[in-house]
């Protein structure tokens, strides 16, 4: 499977505890019918460490009746548990997910060895497509180069790599390194441009849960090698992107921003604490000078 284009990461919408299926249904039509190419549920984006086993799964399961076939459906189903994360891969292939994002292991912080055995493990219990996450501001370590080459050379699904770590140089790093039809897809939304430019292939976004049809635009003009309008849109767009990632940790603030529109509550789960008053003041100020609200 080759990676390319735009993929959601969804927020997951709570109300009083309980996941908010009506919301979540309704943003992922949004979503399709702004164009993209996929949702990925469950991700970083999407809570994934404060819901439970069956929750987790029971999001995935609904991200795949909703999308119904209209768009890939990419599975958040890493772990710093390889077991774990192999049950939840498996689980979600099951369910008829398109391919599954694994998430560099975090917390425990193995070697680079233990990385590549503890995705090659989960790589081996699955046919599922396989999209590795690096983001090292979150896990305290990184998908070294060196280490993504021997995994795609050594494990025929895995084929893409989100990378995380803010670096345009980390992607000419791994487009030295890796085969020509092994996809890379910033995980960062400001930095789309200087990564499609640099090779990568797509963007997996936090911003087009806000923003789908402006995002899908930007990445399809980097893909077409059209950077002037890309260019233009990433110098408009550039504040309210920049805005959603530094008012708090993600998903704080994309989250309150799709609930100020009334699309579904502000609701997160501890530790995430909701945004400040301050900073709720400044989002919808950002929001309205986008004509967002």
């Amino acid at each position: 499977m080759r990676f390319t284009g735009t993929y959601t990461a969804l927020i997951t919408p709570f109300r009083d505890g309980e996941i908010d299926i009506p919301a979540f249904q309704s943003l992922i039509e949004r979503q399709i019918s702004a164009g993209v190419t996929g949702i990925v549920p469950v991700g970083t984006t999407g809570e994934s460490p404060t819901l439970d086993t069956d929750e987790h799964i029971e999001v995935i399961r609904l991200a795949i009746e909703f999308a119904a076939g209209r768009c890939e459906v990419i599975a958040g189903t890493g772990a710093n548990s390889t077991s774990e994360a192999i049950e939840l891969t498996q689980a979600a292939e099951k369910l008829g997910a398109t391919a599954s994002l694994q998430v560099c292991p975090y917390y425990n912080k193995p070697s680079q060895e233990g990385l590549y055995l503890h995705f090659k493990a989960i790589a081996d219990a699955t046919k599922l497509p396989i999209m590795l996450y690096s983001v090292p501001g979150r896990s305290g370590i990184e998908i070294a180069p060196e280490t993504a080459a021997r995994l795609a050379a050594d494990c025929a699904n895995i084929t893409a790599i989100k990378e995380a770590g803010g670096s345009v140089d980390r992607v000419n790093q791994l487009v030295q390194a890796l085969p020509e039809n092994f996809g890379i897809l910033s995980g960062d939304d400001p930095l789309t441009l200087p990564f499609i430019a640099s090779g990568a292939n797509g963007l997996v976004s936090v911003a087009s849960n806000l923003i789908p049809e402006v995002i899908v635009k930007l990445v399809n003009a980097c893909l077409a090698g059209d950077f002037q309008t890309a260019l233009a849109l990433q110098k408009q767009y550039y504040p309210l992107m920049r805005g959603l990632m530094s008012l708090d940790v993600n998903p704080v603030p994309i989250k309150t921003a799709v609930a100020l529109q009334g699309h579904c509550s502000p609701e997160l789960r501890l530790p995430l604490a909701p945004l400040s008053i301050t900073n709720q003041g400044a989002l919808a100020e950002l929001l309205q000078s986008y004509h967002l609200l």
